[in-house]
């Protein structure tokens, strides 16, 4: 199953090069709202039951499209890396978020979220045998740091650390191992079916805690909050990694997790436009920079393998 999986994802490589880029980009659009939304849904909703929640509401989801699909139950083997998977994009990143949105601004949140893509190549070449170019590398450094630069310019400044840029860091590596292995399971399971499987293996967790948030304080809340609170767990949660871990199994992996430096810029847009949180001349000047850098990141190609690999990575 793994040799016919790897060969569906090297024709669709070499029938479209660009699609990696294209899929991981539509996959970073949809979660580019996820931390003003976070914010929005946090002003009603207590932070565990958003974070939780929305894993349950998802998990709801995949159960009926895994159902509906008829998809063979994963391998032995694959069920602790989803483990691995489960614990860092449907655990580890909602609830921490969650919690730090409940005082940091969306925007400060980008600063922190900003070094997803360069912790994301870091997991990905420790998992894998991706070896980016030293150039790979250097643009990818400079788009991290533009992309922090660019959003403490138009937060005012980082400042000392606080509690929220503590789960916010802790966040960024959480996700960036659930990306990774993610992107490697896509690659066996598919797409939609990693996700969906790495969402009911976290049910039996996140529904007890769910459920005592809800008894501890109610979930009432005004429209607004619970239309945020649905995004979140059916683009956020679900329909968002159909579209990123198919751009990371047609990869390459390195490459394909640049394309969210672009991520601060479109967050800090919609915290402007749905918080109203000020936006100054940075923006434009710090963009700038980070969407230069993400692009002269996935242009740059991979490394070829030593020759005794029978297989190369091309971008």
């Amino acid at each position: 199953m793994e040799a016919n999986s790897s060969v569906i994802a090297l024709r669709s490589t070499v029938l479209s090069p660009r699609a990696g880029l294209w899929w991981g980009a539509l996959g970073v659009a949809a979660f580019s709202f996820t931390l003003p939304l976070t914010r929005v849904a946090a002003g009603d909703l207590s932070p565990l039951f958003i974070g939780s929640g929305r894993a349950v509401v998802a998990a709801l989801l995949a159960a009926i499209a895994l159902a509906a699909a008829r998809q063979r139950i994963p391998a032995g083997a694959q069920w602790p890396r989803l483990v691995v998977v489960a614990g860092g994009v449907v655990a580890g990143f909602p609830l921490l978020t969650s919690f730090a949105m409940t005082t940091a601004p969306a925007s400060h949140g980008a600063v922190v979220i900003g070094l997803l893509p360069a912790a994301t190549a870091v997991a990905v070449v420790l998992r894998t045998r991706e070896r980016p170019a030293r150039a790979f590398w250097v643009f990818a450094g400079l788009g991290a740091v533009a992309a922090v630069v660019f959003a403490a310019l138009q937060n005012g400044g980082l400042g000392a650390l606080t509690a929220a840029d503590l789960l916010l860091f802790g966040a960024v590596i959480a996700a960036a191992i659930g990306y990774a292995e993610g992107g490697l399971l896509a690659r066996e399971l598919g797409s939609w079916q990693t996700i969906s499987w790495a969402l009911l293996v976290a049910l039996p967790v996140m529904t007890p805690l769910a459920v005592a948030s809800a008894v501890t304080e109610p979930p009432i809340a005004t429209p607004v909050p619970w239309l945020a609170f649905a995004y979140l767990s059916a683009v956020s949660m679900y329909l968002g990694f159909f579209a990123w871990y198919r751009g990371l199994a047609i990869g390459p992996m390195a490459q394909v997790s640049q394309i969210q430096l672009v991520q601060p810029v479109m967050t800090i847009a919609w915290a402007a436009l749905l918080l109203q949180e000020p936006v100054g001349w940075a923006t434009a000047v710090g963009g700038f920079a980070v969407i230069a850098c993400a692009a002269l990141a996935v242009r740059t190609r991979l490394t070829p393998r030593r020759s005794n690999d029978h297989r190369t990575e091309e971008s």
